[in-house]
């Protein structure tokens, strides 16, 4: 195999080129175009973080009755669907007036249904001897009213329905309960924050009927 001439190959490639000045560099449109369309894809994927403080004003009454009164008192004053069916009804409700009448017909005469109930005691104090203080979490609501503060306040949905904690100590049954109005204060909206305080009047009834 015979060496290669460098001198020799880059005289015939130059012999190949064009001959005249140099053109100037033409940047195509189309080029401009998809550099556009990158930077708008960037402008509209880019995230934002924002941190809201929000001070939170906790409701709790303290009941000389027995755990299991109180938690009776609360489960008769809330209402109780089949859940699976609940979600479905309201998945296959073609308008809002259906709607609205799959939820009326699962709520209690207090206007709210229980959505879920955690046996916090049970976790807490699994596998300790004896007798344990008993725990319960609830999670009650009324989805009409998540609405209506979601509508101002889309925030809202993190907060409703909302959690009661009942929970027994030394000194009696503790009813517990986060103000829902203290929870959207922060994002100043006089209509979200009607609801709420509306909201938390019916729900700090409720916990002291029970708790009576």
């Amino acid at each position: 195999m015979k060496p290669t001439n460098s001198m020799s190959t880059i005289h015939a490639y130059a012999a190949k080129a064009p001959k005249g000045p140099l053109q100037p560099f033409e940047f195509e449109p189309r080029k401009h175009q998809n550099v556009a369309k990158l930077k708008e894809t960037f402008e509209m994927n880019k995230t934002t973080t924002e941190i809201r403080k929000v001070q939170v004003e906790r409701f709790s009454l303290t009941s000389s009755k027995p755990f299991d009164q109180v938690v009776a008192a609360l489960n008769s004053a809330v209402g109780h669907p089949s859940m699976d069916g609940f979600w479905k009804a309201v998945s296959e409700a073609t308008t809002k007036s259906d709607m609205e009448k799959v939820i009326q017909s699962a709520l209690a005469p207090s206007g709210f249904m229980e959505f879920a109930r955690f046996d916090h005691g049970g976790v807490v104090h699994k596998g300790e001897t004896g007798c344990h203080s008993k725990v319960f979490r609830f999670v009650i609501g009324n989805p009409l009213i998540m609405r209506q503060m979601a509508k101002h306040v889309p925030d809202a949905g993190s907060y409703a329905p909302v959690t009661v904690l009942v929970d027994e100590r030394a000194d009696g049954v503790h009813l517990s309960y986060d103000r829902m109005a203290s929870f959207l204060a922060a994002y100043d909206n006089a209509e979200a924050l009607k609801v709420a305080r509306d909201l938390d009047g019916k729900v700090e009834a409720l916990l002291t009927s029970a708790a009576g």
